[in-house]
């Protein structure tokens, strides 16, 4: 447990005591904020593990969108943009992923992408960007992906995430290949295994390796 939701803990014990104890309940207001921001991250990491669990089964669970607007609906409560934005993210990617389902998927990534521009989340949006970049790859929009991807990039090196820029220079390389440009993509997937192996990220390595099977 972090420091912030222990601290969210003992407000709400605090205040608990206070008006028990000593007559004051000034305090219980704001405790109960910081346990509704503490069950709006809740429900957003469960809603994540449920994710990975139902990507690997490859099934649906309906338990995971519930938790994802759980947490969108708890965020948005408490005027956090930058939460409502990373859980609209994972709701798009439900429907996406999970789903198949890019037609619902695309307004709540969309939506996504505008939350966390104006919350100043780079990385939240990176993710909200990429995955409508994979929407327009699908769609033979390739200038369009390749816009997205660039700028899902671009945002993951200035946050100094370099397991994300490789996954997006394997998504990169993807578009140049189907775009006529293998020298491109044969840059970019170098500069992947690069940033992988540097991170640890040995799934990434893996995507590269198998990108570069279509060249």
């Amino acid at each position: 447990m972090t420091g912030t939701e222990q601290d969210r803990l003992n407000a709400a014990a605090d205040a608990y005591h206070a008006a028990t104890f000593n007559g004051d309940a000034s305090g219980i207001d704001a405790a109960e904020r910081g346990l509704d921001a503490l069950d709006a991250q809740v429900a957003l990491a469960r809603g994540r593990l449920r994710h990975l669990r139902a990507t690997a089964a490859g099934v649906d669970d309906p338990e995971e969108l519930a938790l994802f607007q759980r947490a969108e609906a708890g965020f948005q409560a408490l005027g956090d943009t930058a939460g409502e934005a990373e859980a609209a993210f994972w709701i798009g990617c439900y429907h996406q992923v999970i789903q198949h389902d890019d037609d619902t998927a695309m307004p709540a990534l969309q939506r996504s992408a505008d939350l966390a521009h104006h919350a100043r989340a780079g990385v939240i949006r990176s993710y909200a960007l990429r995955h409508l970049g994979i929407h327009a790859h699908r769609k033979g929009r390739l200038d369009d992906a390749q816009a997205m991807l660039e700028e899902s990039t671009s945002l993951r090196r200035d946050a100094g995430f370099d397991a994300g820029v490789a996954a997006n220079l394997v998504g990169l390389a993807y578009i140049a290949i189907e775009d006529g440009r293998p020298f491109d993509a044969v840059d970019f997937l170098d500069e992947a295994d690069t940033l992988s192996a540097g991170s640890g990220a040995d799934a990434v390595t893996a995507q590269a390796a198998e990108a570069r099977t279509r060249l």
